[in-house]
């Protein structure tokens, strides 16, 4: 028997008015998710806990079988691991987003609008990398571009270790418990990377990161890629944002064998695959998402049928529906969706045998349409295929969910045992 463990980021929602109070995914056209549907179990799940609206970080955790309060040390260590950064306890890493940043210390779009090409992304990391020199306390750093807007950046002290005891620069999220979580109706403004405890490792780590912003704002406001940027009508890339330091390794147990299985990861974004590597999976980094979700599905399909003699369990995570959710995009999310139904899991259902398969649809999070940021709704949860009697809903959506005979999950971390115990 088979597991794929197939996780739609961001693919939850709310009732939309425009969508005539009904959720994106309830109006998407998703005929091969509806047939797994009326044959398997169906509930909702808070994917880390009521209350905690979770970045996927520690979504992706939880959804693991590992509790985030106890297993999480922060997403930038995730995200510098899944970017292929050598690191040790000590060395604090920080996730990033390139910004722009206007007077008064304004933040004028946290993603540059989204139009900001890894090819530019490439080239002022280079000019972070070979410019600027920290000076607050002997450090180095090594500064990564991901993919688009997004960074990763590593600080190494030279006599001391640093402590990830700090708050953010980014106004969007915040750090509860160790966990990062989004920050509703946050006034956009540059803030300034505070310590959080009395600790001089604490006091160079915001130092440093402080220092780290200044100089490379005041080095990318005048760089060549910003200066093509503004000819063009664009915004420019002027500023870094950081947010959830790490400075430790996370203990994860190894998932392969607590579970007696063998696991892989298809993932989208460094901090799944740095979660999934971590966790002792298999993880083999997909090329980045293209413009081209059709292509992109069918790829990945073709990927795992390759994939299928060698590796019992299957983790699939699909970057698709979260961007237009934040962009409050209601159509655009329903249509991506539709979209994912038609092209994944479509050509998937063509090359696999459900009897020997046990597929499971959810989300790490909700990022609902009306309000542009991740929310602790609980997601809809599908298991489907093997011996599974099921619930015969209509429908894959959170209202049929609701229905359905898995109930309310309380925690994201009890799927995962859920799911090994359908398996034996």
């Amino acid at each position: 028997m088979k597991l794929l463990y197939v996780v739609i980021d961001g693919m939850g929602d709310l009732p939309v008015n425009e969508l005539n109070h009904k959720t994106p995914l309830e109006v998407a056209e998703t005929p091969n998710m509806n047939f797994l549907a009326k044959k398997g179990k169906a509930g909702l799940m808070y994917s880390v806990r009521k209350g905690v609206a979770p970045e996927s970080d520690a979504a992706v955790i939880s959804l693991l079988g590992y509790d985030p309060f106890k297993y999480s040390t922060g997403r930038g260590i995730i995200e510098a691991a899944g970017a292929g950064i050598a690191l040790k306890d000590g060395d604090l890493a920080l996730r990033c987003n390139f910004a722009t940043l206007g007077e008064g210390n304004k933040i004028i779009d946290r993603r540059v609008r989204r139009t900001l090409t890894t090819e530019e992304a490439t080239e002022l990391s280079e000019a972070a990398n070979s410019e600027v020199k920290l000076e607050s306390c002997p450090a180095s750093f090594e500064f990564k571009n991901t993919l688009g807007h997004r960074a990763v950046l590593v600080i190494k002290g030279k006599k001391k270790c640093l402590s990830s005891n700090i708050t953010n620069s980014d106004p969007a999220y915040a750090i509860i418990n160790g966990i990062g979580v989004a920050t509703p109706n946050a006034e956009m403004v540059l803030k300034k990377c505070l310590p959080t405890d009395d600790t001089e490792e604490a006091r160079n780590a915001a130092a440093l990161v402080n220092e780290f912003i200044e100089k490379t704002h005041k080095l990318w406001e005048t760089h060549r890629v910003n200066k093509k940027r503004v000819a063009e009508g664009k915004l420019k890339a002027n500023v870094v944002l950081t947010r959830d330091a790490g400075h430790l390794l996370p203990k994860f147990f190894n998932i392969n064998e607590r579970y007696n299985v063998r696991f892989t990861a298809l993932t989208d974004m460094t901090a799944e695959t740095g979660i999934a590597g971590l966790a002792g999976m298999d993880a083999s980094f997909l090329p980045p998402p293209s413009e081209n979700l059709k292509e992109d599905c069918e790829f990945r399909v073709r990927k795992i049928v390759e994939a299928l003699p060698r590796y019992d369990c299957f983790y699939i995570h699909l970057k698709g529906p979260d961007e237009p959710g934040h962009d409050g995009n209601c159509r655009r999310k329903a249509n991506v969706i539709s979209a994912i139904d038609k092209h994944f899991f479509g050509n998937l259902l063509k090359e696999i045998d459900l009897k020997n398969c046990v597929i499971c649809i959810t989300a790490d999070h909700a990022t609902p349409c009306d309000l542009k940021v991740h929310t602790d709704t609980p997601v809809p949860v599908l298991i489907s295929g093997g011996n599974i009697k099921g619930d015969n809903l209509a429908k894959f959506c959170e209202r049929e969910c609701e229905k359905g005979s898995l109930g309310l999950l309380e925690h994201g971390y009890e799927l995962m045992p859920k799911l090994m115990a359908l398996l034996k």
